[in-house]
């Protein structure tokens, strides 16, 4: 007899199908195909040497507390680095408000974990970044969406959003955005939209979560204050930062924090206790080495150099080859690694996709980044991974793609 497996899953599971745009880089294996599609830094930036000899250092003097299990919440000489590091953004905080995660993926886990039942109502910007969905969706909770604007979430959208659902006896539980450069848009939300949405969060007693990836890398314009210190400066206590080392450091070192008031953190921590209950230490060593004995601000000011220089050789190829008079569109990012494209509605970008592949060049469909009701004329593009000549090549080719459809 075969058992059907498929019934035996937890509810909470049986129907979840993971991370959509995993699935879509299972086509992308010819190696001709210049791909736009993936998150990637460059490792072209990557601080190898340093890597190498802080990683030869920690296993001369440390290698045997490597080998063994470290502190739940992390690594004191990581958490010390970090509140140093966050106190020159102009946040404030203590150890007990900080709990390191193996991953940003992994904070949004936490925050879904600890915070959604089935049914509950997570408000977020249409569209969002698809692995905070995918994140959420395991406590199957329902999204409500608001169409963002170009200078950020529309929060007049969410106010109507939230009395919509008032009227309903239902209050979202938590309100989750990507302020600085957001992926998959771009879009950086203005301050007038940070201060009005922590209006908006102390008007109904709605958490704010803050995902900041991508915060230290700008390329144009002023820094904006984060919404946890604008919070901090009006003694607000109402938002959860979501952070990590992927974008500052590198991927492969899996680590990232959370930081929040301290019955947060604590819960949090007791919910990583019984999930992977600790963070490598080795990988949270080359984290503090990153912050305490590398030249990390060099790092930065390097990686946005490069990765400017690379921005606009894309937009400059962009504005020559993109069928702009066909009503093709595009935002033009301030920072981060990715920007948005909008092409006709009669042309669906998940068909585009495959079209895109025969064209050897790929992106991301927009519809991945929506949790309901999906746009589908919308595409993401990365920018970092590839070398400038090639995104040249693949802004050519993918205007090539575009047209044809047209």
């Amino acid at each position: 007899m075969k058992r059907d497996w498929h019934s035996q899953f937890a509810d909470d599971i049986r129907d979840y199908g993971g991370y959509s745009i995993g699935k879509l880089f299972a086509l992308l294996n010819d190696p001709g195909i210049i791909s736009l599609a993936g998150g990637l830094p460059s490792p072209e930036i990557f601080l190898k040497n340093e890597m190498r000899l802080a990683s030869q250092s920690r296993l001369n003097e440390d290698i045997e507390r490597i080998m063994q299990y470290s502190a739940t919440a992390g690594e004191t000489s990581l958490i010390e680095a970090i509140i140093e590091f966050l106190a020159r953004d102009g946040i404030k905080i203590s150890k007990d408000n900080i709990v390191i995660t193996s991953s940003g993926q992994q904070g949004l886990d936490l925050t879904g974990r600890l915070f959604l039942n089935p049914d509950d109502v997570v408000l977020v910007d249409r569209p969002t970044f698809a692995g905070a969905i995918v994140a959420f969706q395991m406590e199957r909770p329902k999204f409500a969406g608001v169409d963002i604007r170009e200078d950020g979430s529309d929060v007049g959208g969410f106010r109507q959003k939230i009395e919509d659902l008032r009227k309903k006896h239902r209050t979202p539980k938590f309100i989750y955005v990507v302020p600085d450069f957001q992926n998959p848009t771009g879009i950086t939300m203005s301050l007038k939209k940070r201060e009005g949405l922590l209006d908006l969060s102390y008007q109904y007693d709605i958490p704010i979560v803050e995902d900041s990836p991508y915060r230290v890398l700008r390329y144009y314009g002023t820094t904006i204050p984060s919404i946890f210190s604008l919070d901090q400066a009006r003694d607000g206590g109402n938002v959860i930062g979501v952070y990590t080392f992927s974008k500052l450091f590198c991927p492969g070192m899996r680590v990232g924090f959370n930081i929040g008031p301290k019955d947060v953190i604590e819960k949090m921590t007791n919910i990583k206790e019984g999930n992977v209950l600790n963070t490598p230490k080795y990988n949270q060593d080359m984290c503090t080495a990153f912050l305490k004995e590398m030249d990390w601000e060099a790092h930065i000011e390097n990686c946005r150099s490069y990765y400017q220089e690379k921005l606009e050789a894309f937009l400059e190829t962009m504005e020559t080859n993109f069928p702009g008079e066909a009503g093709v569109t595009w935002t033009k990012p301030e920072g981060g690694l990715f920007l948005w494209v909008s092409v006709p509605k009669k042309i669906d970008t998940l068909s585009l996709f495959h079209e895109a592949i025969k064209f050897k060049v790929a992106f991301i469909p927009g519809s991945a980044f929506y949790a309901d009701n999906p746009a589908t004329n919308h595409m993401r593009i990365n920018f970092s991974y590839p070398s400038k000549e090639q995104l040249v090549e693949a802004a050519k080719r993918l205007s090539g793609c575009i047209r044809s459809q047209l």
